[in-house]
């Protein structure tokens, strides 16, 4: 709950919303998510990794070693990723042999036979059940994440590929399944921008004609394509920096400190 005790989170989040363009992730984003990017620390192996008396009694109860291995490793892989890989052996040398010493397996090796047959899903679904890990699609799951996202985007600052990262780390402690990479981007897409329609709207209620008009005036080009006084003002402030030059930037410090005060990014902080 945000401003004034009223939840600002929209009530859904399909995709009959306005058109939103998405791409905003980078290629280290997306070869990251939901995949190891090399071995776990030693603090990420004890916190995700670590079975206990329950999870061993689970693992151990199965008939191979490669089967306890590759249940065991799922386990550890869900809590680590939030997600069950396509192949479950594709896990780092060092994830593989930490579990098979809590199992007492002499040879990780043998996780290889794990990726054949059909156990491997029967053991995921057999941890989503056990361990409650719900599905992305879950509507109280989608509105959960998004009406934290809108929080998020109404109060801070912080950029798409930012709030993408936070709201995996949300789902993965919350044990929700990731989605694929575009799902869950489109999603942090669509509540900035609703929450970017919500400042505009809420900013131009309140203007009045005289302001609307100084805005305005600050757009317009002048003759013969020359620049608008707002981009001249960004000039002259810039080369001041560059010159070093107090005086010269002094004549466009009131400006630039009301230019900067009507940012989106300074505005909703003070907005609502």
């Amino acid at each position: 709950m945000v401003g004034g005790g009223r939840s600002l989170a929209p009530a859904s989040c399909s995709a009959a919303d306005y058109p939103v363009p998405v791409s905003f992730l980078t290629s280290e984003q997306e070869r990251r998510y939901g995949r190891y990017a090399g071995e776990p620390s030693t603090d990420q192996l004890a916190r995700h990794f670590h079975l206990d008396d329950a999870d061993r009694e689970l693992a151990t109860a199965k008939r191979w070693d490669h089967m306890r291995l590759g249940f065991a490793v799922q386990l550890g892989t869900v809590r680590f990723l939030g997600t069950f890989l396509d192949d479950p052996a594709d896990v780092p040398a060092g994830v593989a042999g930490d579990v098979a010493r809590q199992l007492g397996i002499a040879d990780p090796g043998c996780l290889v036979l794990y990726r054949e047959g059909r156990v491997r899903w029967q053991h995921a679904r057999e941890i989503r059940a056990g361990f409650g890990y719900r599905e992305f699609i879950d509507p109280v799951v989608r509105f959960r994440l998004a009406r934290w996202l809108y929080a998020l985007c109404w109060t801070g600052t912080d950029r798409p590929s930012v709030l993408f990262d936070r709201a995996t780390v949300w789902l993965v402690t919350g044990k929700v399944l990731l989605p694929g990479a575009s799902a869950l981007e489109r999603l942090v897409a669509r509540i900035r921008a609703r929450a970017a329609r919500r400042l505009w709207r809420t900013l131009a209620r309140d203007i009045t004609s005289e302001q609307r008009a100084q805005l305005d005036a600050l757009l317009v080009a002048g003759e013969g394509g020359r620049p608008s006084l707002l981009d001249r003002l960004r000039v002259v402030r810039i080369g001041a920096a560059a010159l070093n030059c107090p005086a010269l930037s002094a004549g466009s410090t009131k400006y630039e400190g009301w230019l900067w005060a009507c940012r989106p990014s300074t505005m909703c902080r003070q907005a609502g």
